[in-house]
């Protein structure tokens, strides 16, 4: 509902190759043996809800994962799902947008953990040339209801861009410009040279 062209291209790819969750879990144990930094989960609820909740839940955990993100699961209907991620030790990430009223931030400041994901814009994924100032006004807005850490994305492609966003918030998300970059890699070989030159520019400083 909320992808651009470059992620549905992406979505397309995944179900040509019959590849899944249990794929993506697989992915993050084998980086497991690499790296301790923190992975999340990010999906739409459907293909959760197919796997099973408990079972995503324990199969994340055990896996090496640290937290879900699931953009279409309001806090009024997650609490089952909740309590599955907070019985496994994962921590249960929400949405919050421009549009968001105060009782909506407090809502998601009482039932987040981990951080809370801040969308720049209304509209779908992909990059953009310039970056919406509501955006920061938003991170103003939803400090005062949580101390949890907020990361700002949609949009975000530029090393200007994140820096711009490190200005008000605790981190920036590319999506759609590291997923352009992997379409865009003549050979799977080619993929992880690439995403690792395109985002150590990002953060250049």
């Amino acid at each position: 509902m909320a992808d651009g062209p470059v992620i549905q291209r992406a979505s397309e790819r995944a179900l040509r190759h019959d590849f899944g969750i249990s794929d993506v879990l697989q992915i993050v144990s084998d980086a497991r043996r690499e790296t301790d930094v923190p992975i999340i989960l990010f999906s739409y609820f459907n293909p959760l809800l197919q796997f099973g909740i408990e079972k995503l839940a324990r199969e994340a955990r055990s896996a090496g994962v640290d937290g879900i993100l699931v953009t279409d699961l309001v806090p009024e209907e997650a609490n089952q799902f909740a309590s599955a991620l907070r019985a496994n030790d994962l921590d249960m990430i929400f949405l919050i947008a421009p549009t968001s009223t105060d009782e909506r931030l407090k809502m998601v400041a009482e039932r987040a953990s981990g951080f809370i994901y801040a969308v720049s814009r209304a509209g779908i994924t992909g990059a953009r040339d310039e970056m919406s100032a509501e955006a920061e006004k938003l991170v103003r807005r939803m400090r005062k209801f949580s101390d949890l850490p907020v990361a700002v994305g949609f949009g975000i492609s530029t090393p200007e861009q994140v820096k711009d966003v490190w200005r008000y918030a605790d981190a920036a998300v590319v999506g759609s410009a590291i997923v352009s970059v992997i379409e865009k890699a003549s050979s799977s070989a080619d993929v992880v040279p690439r995403i690792s030159e395109f985002t150590r520019r990002l953060v250049s400083r």
